[in-house]
């Protein structure tokens, strides 16, 4: 395992998760690849975890109670 994997949890999709993808997906009409991100929007959402740190801002500012950070909005925060 890496420093990385050390520092984070793993994350087991339930079946939670999936009434809410389905919800978003409709909702939004979301379609092709970008299924996948609302997948994670929505595994997100059935556990309570508010915030993200990605380089596809746009891609997840559409979804409700998620917060984006870009890697840049994380340096540009560095002491």
């Amino acid at each position: 395992m890496t420093k990385v994997e050390l520092g984070f949890p793993l994350l087991l999709e339930d079946e939670s998760t999936y009434p809410i993808w389905r919800r978003v997906v409709l909702s939004l009409s979301i379609q092709g690849k970008q299924v996948h991100d609302a997948r994670l929007a929505a595994l997100m959402t059935s556990r309570n975890i508010t915030h993200i740190l990605t380089l596809d801002r746009a891609d997840f500012l559409r979804y409700p109670g998620i917060t984006v950070f870009h890697p840049a909005d994380v340096v540009a925060g560095a002491p």
